[in-house]
């Protein structure tokens, strides 16, 4: 169930260049016009809610749907406007308390009550199906003695261990890692640890997995970008 419609429209206060940077005039715009300039990793767009200017691989897209209903738009493939915030719950939080789509969109809007969980839903949906691909494209293999071997080779480039992991196996693998490292056999990979058990299991076609690790590509890539917007929402385990 959704917030009801804003009963007034919004004002035209907004500082027309940061709406600018606010907004887009769809998936399919070039870079100019309502798109930002670029910076060193990528487009830069100024967040709804605090103003601040971020890279857009780190911010989420909204759109009005047909209805007038704020929808995430994750992959950035949606048609219409799109309005940008940070990847963390408190600017969603912000936006809506503060009538902020409504001003953006400069029209009423409805906002569900549940915009917070859709996002990080869809997050984790994301780096699920990224895992999924990456499994069957051989470049992620799960189970402790696999990734402790790769460890070793020095072909891991992301480590994925479940946030409800036992902490004992992730210092084993953290261990295996340090002496691949004073081998010279490897760098630290990069770490994904917001995922359960559970949600690893699906992309591997089980009930639970715990450790994963990825090898380099694309797909490692796009699971570490999705995997840093949803550290905006869920809290990452620490090492063991």
């Amino acid at each position: 169930m959704g917030n009801p419609p804003d009963s007034d429209l919004p004002s035209d206060d907004m500082a027309e260049e940061d709406l600018a940077e606010s907004l887009d005039a769809g998936p399919t715009r070039k870079r100019g016009g309502f798109d930002a300039d670029p910076g060193p990793d990528g487009p830069v767009r100024r967040c709804l809610a605090t103003g601040e200017r971020r890279p857009q691989a780190e911010m989420i897209r909204f759109v009005l749907g047909p209805d007038g209903t704020v929808t995430p738009d994750l992959a950035g493939k949606l048609p219409g406007r799109g309005m940008w915030l940070s990847a963390d719950a408190r600017s969603i939080k912000t936006a809506s308390a503060r009538k902020l789509f409504s001003k953006a969109a400069r029209a009423r809007v409805v906002v569900s009550d549940d915009l917070v969980a859709q996002v990080a839903g869809l997050l984790v949906r994301r780096c699920v199906e990224t895992l999924s691909l990456a499994r069957r494209a051989g470049e992620a293999v799960t189970g402790f003695e696999k990734v402790r071997a790769g460890l070793q080779r020095g072909d891991v480039a992301v480590l994925v261990a479940a946030a409800d992991a036992a902490e004992d196996g992730r210092r084993k693998l953290a261990q295996a890692l340090a002496a691949a490292q004073a081998a010279g056999k490897t760098r630290k990979p990069r770490s994904v640890m917001l995922l359960t058990g559970s949600e690893i299991g699906e992309a591997f076609g089980r009930e639970r997995a715990v450790h994963v690790a990825l090898t380099s590509g694309g797909l490692a890539e796009k699971l570490v970008r999705d995997a840093h917007r949803l550290s905006g929402f869920r809290p990452a385990a620490q090492d063991g």
